[in-house]
């Protein structure tokens, strides 16, 4: 299997087959981590920081992902909330990531690595220094 391509399986047919790249099941990862409280940003180290100062959106900022035969695997990288419980917010965005990852893709999810890079230290509103 190609390291950026996902094959479906079971969607095959005489016109062709189903394949996601893994840049879709990133931002598919991304959002359903993102709506999870305590999540203040994504962090995408500093060719994500080049891409947002220049104006790009990147939905897949702070996800990687690897597809093997074994299913497929996704690295989250965030920066949290001051305050939050840490290890309650990872565990919930495992659990919905691999739902909707799965759901999605019909395929399975062997891993879901939450990686906290950081803790956000400023009020909303607040000036940042």
């Amino acid at each position: 299997m190609a390291d950026d391509v996902l094959k479906i399986n079971g969607l095959e047919t005489s016109l062709g087959q189903l394949k996601v790249t893994n840049e879709v099941i990133a931002i598919l990862a991304g959002i359903a981590a993102m709506e999870e409280d305590g999540v203040y940003a994504m962090s995408g180290g500093i060719t994500g920081e080049l891409a947002q100062a220049l104006g790009i959106k990147n939905l897949s900022k702070g996800v990687k992902i690897e597809t093997d035969e074994e299913g497929i695997h996704v690295n989250i990288y965030i920066i949290v909330e001051l305050g939050v419980r840490i290890p309650e917010v990872a565990w919930s965005i495992q659990e919905k990531v691999k739902k909707l990852v799965e759901k999605m893709t019909g395929s399975k999810v062997t891993e879901v690595n939450i990686h906290v890079q950081g803790v956000n230290i400023h009020k909303p509103g607040e000036e940042q220094k």
